[in-house]
């Protein structure tokens, strides 16, 4: 008896079960914002069932359209979407495929909207084939995206037909999209073109291509730019100035995708400001800064020299007679004159210099990075030299002076007014001497002006006299045998006495009379050379420093060779030093040079080795066969372990390099023995001996050839 009730029970929930879904199913069917249907696969598609949303998307009731009682589906489509819609739904069928239909409707009250119909083919309970679907209403959805076609579409027209410049590129340089006004601004045929040959936007397109990195950092920065203006090469190489103003477009997440923006030729704008700011800071007759100008390059030096500890240098220049040529031959041959010694003065300096004119015939030179008052004194002599070269005027030649007066920041001054002042009551000065010279602000270096000038005058007559004489200091190797010498040129003369090497030699360079002395120099070493190695079967070396424009100056080695030749000496038992100082400037002309010195046969040493900042890459990329350890390196070597720490690094360098390691300025026993077993090659200093004369040397070899 008691399983009967158990299957009571469950007959009544699975019935229960079955209603709930049934009202489940009948609910969400009617509820949904949309109609389904079933339908017969007939001529007229008879409806069978329709849901309660029919009301809501054509205004008819269910009733109306079940067994197609007051209306059928195909009257409610669109006469003009009929055939389409059917022909659409008949494929699937036939096919066995779902389908999805787009079409008009006419709802009852006879508005038009677009409804969207999916649906399938499916066998009814008796077996037979009947329709059955989902449709709603997208007439929104419809509309906005007709909305947003149209917007595209008048955005791809304004983008098309646009004057200005329009991009889309990525933040490390590649084009994404342009416009066709962005291509004729770059000069290009097609924006295609500009998109395939233009993929660097960075090194390709801006004259300056810091320019792309500074404009990503703004964007990184701010989001978008402003009036960011910018010279850039146009396809043919020209020139022009164009101004961007863009922005990053995000994604979802606030990652960056591209930037977008525009851009406008701005060539004549930029052109017609430079002619105003010329006008305004140039002098209008010779084109140089004017006195508005000038004031600005002085505060931007005296920022520059306090920064570096240099000198900036103020020359005031006057003219001497500029007011008879002026007044005698007419104010034409006076703006002639005025112009030529602009262009000459221009031609005195270096592009970190400026020349400026304040009016008449007062010219302005401010003088840059000069560490030396003796290169001030050169230069100074150049420009006067300049200007007195002859001047035709009228058909006949005038030989012009000037009266240069010089301040010296931050001596004499330490802004623009006190300076030009000063310069000015210096320049004074010079007139009342005479005229055609220069005087300085302060008296001490107006001393100095003149103690070389005196020195120069009188190392020309030296060098003409040959009154230059050579001493040697010996090289020793590790067992203090002697294994070459260093030429070390010395001037004693009657009224100055020993002159320094650092007096003589700077002004030998700066004066053009270091080839000369050095001629006299090798002249003089190499005949010792060849007297000394005459009956050696070890040949001494002879080394001889090239200072740094001798070595940058005309054919060098074909001059070295000569002299080698004339004196009958092997170029073999000869070394050339140089410091790094040579490769500063134009590298490839200092490793060509080396490259024909080595094909001679001469050894190649790098002096002051240690001192310099690329010493190490000079080492990998030249042709150097010695390294000489600057004295620095070798003082307090003998109880600072710093500097014997360095020392070591440096003869291990060497040896690793396979370069001979010679030691400079050795003093004391200790130090010999540190850098002896380090493994140093060579060795000089007043340990083993001071420079001597020939004569000196000749009895130190003869006595044994060691000490």
């Amino acid at each position: 008896m008691p399983p009967a009730p158990i299957r009571s029970r469950r007959t009544s929930l699975l019935s229960a079960g079955e209603l709930d879904r049934a009202r489940v199913l009948d609910t969400l069917v009617n509820n949904l914002d949309g109609m389904a249907y079933r339908c017969c696969n007939d001529a007229s598609w008879r409806m069978i069932f329709v849901s309660q949303g029919c009301l809501m998307l054509t205004g008819y009731q269910p009733t109306e359209l079940v067994e197609n009682a007051a209306v059928t589906w195909e009257d409610i489509t669109h006469p003009e979407e009929r055939a389409h819609v059917r022909a659409h739904i008949n494929a699937a069928v036939l096919g066995g495929q779902r389908f999805s239909v787009q079409y008009r409707i006419v709802t009852k009250s006879g508005h038009m909207k677009w409804v969207v119909e999916r649906g399938v083919a499916v066998p009814d309970e008796k077996g037979e084939v009947v329709i059955e679907g989902f449709i709603e209403d997208v007439t929104n959805q419809r509309e906005m995206l007709e909305a947003l076609e149209q917007a595209e579409l008048r955005y791809r027209n304004i983008f098309e037909h646009a004057s200005e410049g329009i991009f889309q590129t990525t933040p490390d340089g590649r084009y994404l999209a342009a416009n066709p006004a962005l291509a004729r601004l770059y000069g290009y045929a097609s924006t295609q073109a500009l998109m395939t040959n233009l993929d660097d936007i960075g090194r390709q397109l801006y004259v300056r291509p810091s320019q792309r990195e500074r404009f990503r950092q703004l964007m990184e920065q701010q989001g978008e730019v402003l009036n960011f203006e910018s010279e850039i090469y146009r396809q043919d190489g020209t020139r022009i100035w164009i101004s961007e103003n863009a922005h990053i477009v995000r994604d979802a997440a606030g990652a960056t995708l591209y930037y977008e923006g525009t851009v406008q030729d701005i060539s004549e704008r930029r052109h017609y400001q430079e002619q105003l700011e010329r006008q305004a800071n140039h002098d209008m007759l010779t084109g140089l800064p004017n006195r508005i100008l000038l004031g600005d390059r002085v505060e931007q030096g005296i920022a520059r020299a306090a920064r570096l500890g240099y000198y900036l240098t103020v020359v005031f220049i006057d003219l001497d007679n500029f007011k008879f040529i002026n007044d005698s031959l007419g104010h034409g041959a006076g703006d002639k004159l005025l112009m030529e010694i602009a262009d000459r003065l221009r031609h005195c300096v270096r592009n970190s210099d400026t020349v400026a004119r304040l009016g008449g015939d007062e010219f302005v030179l401010l003088l840059n990075d000069h560490f030396r008052i003796s290169t001030v004194i050169s230069h100074l002599r150049r420009v006067l030299n300049a200007i007195a070269q002859p001047v035709l005027l009228s058909g006949r030649e005038f030989h012009i002076g000037a009266s240069l007066g010089v301040a010296l920041y931050p001596a004499d001054g330490e802004d623009s007014a006190n300076l030009l002042k000063h310069a000015d009551v210096a320049m004074y000065a010079a007139k009342n001497r005479g005229r055609n010279n220069f005087q300085f602000f302060t008296s001490a270096l107006n001393r100095e002006a003149d103690e070389r000038l005196n020195l120069e005058t009188a190392l020309r007559l030296a060098i003409e006299h040959d009154e230059f004489e050579v001493h040697y200091q010996p090289k020793f190797d590790h067992r203090r045998r002697i294994v070459g010498m260093e030429a070390l040129a010395r001037w004693f003369h009657p009224e100055y006495g020993a002159v320094s090497p650092d007096r003589f030699i700077p002004i030998a360079e700066e004066t053009g009379l270091i080839l000369p002395l050095t001629t006299a120099i090798l002249r003089r070493a190499f005949a010792a050379a060849r007297h000394w190695n005459l009956q050696r079967a070890t040949p001494l070396r002879m080394a001889v420093n090239l200072s740094p424009r001798l070595f940058l100056s005309g054919d060098i080695v074909a001059h070295v060779a000569e002299l080698l030749d004339e004196a009958q000496l092997p170029a073999d038992q000869v070394e050339l030093e140089i410091t790094e100082t040579v490769f500063m400037g134009d590298g490839d002309r200092a490793i060509t040079t080396l490259d024909r010195f080595k094909d001679l046969g001469v050894n190649l040493a790098m002096d002051d080795f240690g001192t310099g900042y690329s010493s190490l890459s000079y080492l990998r990329r030249f042709p150097l066969d010695i390294i000489k350890i600057d004295r620095s390196l070798v003082t307090g070597i003998e109880h600072e372990e710093e500097v014997a720490m360095i020392a070591r690094a440096v003869i291990s360098l060497g040896q690793s390099l396979r370069k001979t390691v010679v030691a400079e300025g050795v003093e004391n026993q200790a130090q010999f023995d540190f850098l002896r077993y380090q493994g140093c090659h060579e060795f000089q200093g007043y340990l083993l001996s001071r420079p001597l004369s020939q004569e000196a040397l000749s009895r130190l070899l003869e006595a044994g050839n060691a000490l």
